[in-house]
């Protein structure tokens, strides 16, 4: 396009007109964020993830390093510190055809008011708690297991039967183990047990044997991924060509614990065997090209992990529309 001297001048003489006329504020900033769920497809599985909301991890509670490391670990990943790490918990629901499957169920209230977020993006994402037919806990801790109920002690999704590890239902479940536990370790088997009672009284809880194979859900395979708890356990889900390993708390810290997996955390009650397991399943992960959901992956904590000359690197998901055609 070319300007002719004529437009130049016609552009001019209405300059007068425009330049005086004010302009209104703009609204006011909404602060607000998304509604906390990401879809994708995995084979003809239809995969959710749910965002419960996130919590601060102070860095000391890393163990088997040191805080110049993890500072450095933490700077190579442009993440803050300070007032903590910010770690997201994650649940994820998978609708396979034939159940309605909930993997996890956040932590409600028991953990302060920067979670209990997964309720309101279930429903935002087109579901209610009633349509959950079964609850897979990857553990019992408490951001994991509290979800199951309300702050009466109802049942949250009330046609669900809560499926756990058979080892880990019987160290959280266990009066002994609870009067063993020091003071500081008994609220965790008090909130387990307050999450699963009324389940087990209206006899909708049933445990698994991962380690013999048992399969809690027709066609998902229990992954044992003992240490972090004693039946910590991943869920392999598989639709034709495709698998997602929903590995629970496999990362806590993803800046630190990809690139350095001998980094463990205060929260495992076996570190040095939660070090072995991380080892074990980011490799497979890695060697098979699974598709990976963590529990305290940013969220959506879906992606890929890939192995790299000194550690693993994590590569998330892209966003992108629902496809079944890959």
């Amino acid at each position: 396009m070319f300007l002719t001297a004529a437009t130049v001048a016609m552009g001019a003489a209405t300059l007068p007109l425009t330049t005086g006329v004010a302009h209104a504020a703009p609204p006011a900033q909404l602060k607000t964020q998304v509604p906390g769920y990401y879809r994708m497809m995995v084979g003809q599985l239809e995969v959710t993830a749910l965002y419960d909301g996130y919590i601060d991890i102070d860095t000391k509670l890393l163990k088997y390093t040191s805080a110049r490391e993890v500072q450095s670990l933490l700077a190579r990943m442009f993440v803050k510190s300070t007032p903590g790490v910010q770690t997201a918990v994650n649940a994820y629901l998978v609708n396979t055809g034939t159940h309605l499957v909930l993997v996890d169920t956040g932590a409600a209230a028991c953990f302060g008011p920067t979670l209990g977020g997964i309720l309101n993006n279930l429903r935002a994402a087109g579901y209610t708690p009633e349509q959950v037919d079964t609850v897979l806990l990857t553990h019992m801790h408490g951001d994991h297991a509290c979800g199951l109920t309300t702050a009466d002690g109802k049942m949250v999704f009330p046609n669900a039967t809560v499926r756990a590890d058979k080892a880990d239902a019987d160290y959280w479940l266990s009066e002994s183990n609870t009067a063993a536990a020091p003071e500081g370790g008994k609220p965790f088997f008090e909130m387990a047990q307050k999450a699963i009672a009324p389940y087990i009284a209206a006899q909708h809880f049933k445990t698994f044997d991962a380690a013999a194979g048992e399969q809690p859900v027709p066609g998902v395979r229990p992954v044992v991924a003992r240490g972090h708890t004693p039946g910590h356990t991943g869920y392999l889900f598989t639709s034709g060509k495709e698998s997602l390993l929903l590995w629970g708390d496999i990362v806590h810290s993803h800046a630190t614990q990809f690139r350095r997996p001998n980094i463990a955390i205060e929260f495992d009650v076996d570190s040095h065997q939660a070090v072995q397991t991380r080892k074990r399943m980011m490799a497979d992960a890695a060697k098979n090209q699974l598709w990976v959901g963590g529990a305290h992956l940013p969220f959506p904590g879906l992606g890929h992990v890939r192995r790299e000359h000194n550690g693993y690197a994590w590569v998330p998901v892209e966003y992108g529309p629902i496809r079944s055609d890959r």
